[in-house]
């Protein structure tokens, strides 16, 4: 049981600090008009969202560890893939 809160607590601070990231690089491409911003935001957002369904798909859906791992890791890498695509945007 300690394990299950210990993943409910991180996943919910992942939700919380990934989303005002992604709130913020929105908003400043919002302000700005800068490409590499919004795919900064855009790749925040998919690690957010993969760490959310992630634990959602284990904790309430009732899906296998493994399952919810594999959907956070996949959209985790294709996060972090188009943040390293904003890195070199212009």
């Amino acid at each position: 049981m300690h394990v299950e809160l210990a993943i409910i607590v991180a996943k919910t601070a992942i939700l919380l600090l990934g989303g005002s990231i992604t709130y913020y690089a929105l908003r400043a491409y919002r302000r700005t008009g800068n490409r590499s911003l919004r795919a900064l935001g855009i790749g925040f957002g998919i690690v957010t969202v993969g760490a959310a369904i992630g634990g959602v798909s284990h904790q309430f859906i009732g899906a296998d560890l493994a399952v919810g791992i594999a959907i956070d890791s996949a959209l985790t890498a294709l996060g972090f893939a188009v943040i390293v695509y904003s890195l070199y945007v212009e």
